[in-house]
């Protein structure tokens, strides 16, 4: 498999979204939630933004015990300062880095933030007082649990949910990833496999592994469906 991004709908539609926050009207808030079933992507397609953009953009994997003061300490952290001890410090140290910098960040497993309205509300400050982009990634609860934060709700000025893949998504991953031929009947048949992006790189996987056991060219739905037998 080529290690390329596909540039599928749900990335376009990532894209659209985070280049209408960075270009936004002052008075429009500038946050945005991302979300929806595992396996779509999300994760994959925030961190290769981040690394193609990684002078202003930061991205943070927030974990199950995490509180305000862990949360601004891997801010601080990732914008590559030494952090201060005393919370008030540390807060207010977050805020001088990002008003200073043109940024966006990145907030990885926001569902694990979704319990302490502390932590949930810091962020809101953070973008409240330094107008600096914060992006939530979550899973497909997440805009319910964070719907109960109305201050918080209503600063999302971009929400895009990941659906699943499209079977022209299947063909254009197939396309640009696979190093073996997918035949068109091939494509449909692992997108009716179910449209997660993980189980269609595990499929684009065994065609590979066919194609090379058979010395075939090109993978066809009755090579994998007879293969899936075996």
């Amino acid at each position: 498999m080529k290690r390329v991004f596909v540039n599928t709908e749900n990335v376009k539609s990532f894209k659209a979204a985070i280049s209408r926050l960075q270009s936004r009207e002052e008075q429009v808030p500038g946050m945005a939630l991302i979300y929806g079933e595992p396996g779509l992507g999300k994760t994959k397609t925030v961190a290769s933004w981040c690394a193609q953009n990684c002078n202003n953009s930061f991205f943070i994997r927030t974990k199950k015990l995490m509180t305000g003061r862990w949360l601004l300490e891997e801010l601080v952290s990732e914008l590559g300062e030494q952090a201060d001890k005393r919370v008030a410090d540390l807060y207010r140290q977050a805020r001088t880095i990002l008003m200073e910098r043109q940024c966006t960040v990145f907030f990885d497993e926001v569902d694990y933030l979704c319990h302490d309205a502390r932590v949930i509300e810091t962020l809101r400050d953070l973008h409240d007082d330094t107008g600096t982009p914060i992006v939530m990634v979550g899973m497909a609860e997440a805009e319910k649990k964070l719907s109960r934060y109305r201050h918080l709700y209503d600063r999302f000025s971009e929400v895009v949910k990941f659906q699943d893949l499209t079977e022209m998504d299947v063909r254009t991953i197939a396309d640009e990833m696979c190093d073996v031929k997918v035949s068109d009947d091939a494509t449909r048949y692992i997108h009716s496999l179910g449209g997660r992006f993980r189980k269609i790189v595990i499929q684009l996987y065994r065609c590979e592994s066919i194609a090379k056991k058979n010395s075939l060219k090109e993978v066809t739905a009755s090579h994998i469906q007879n293969g899936r037998r075996k």
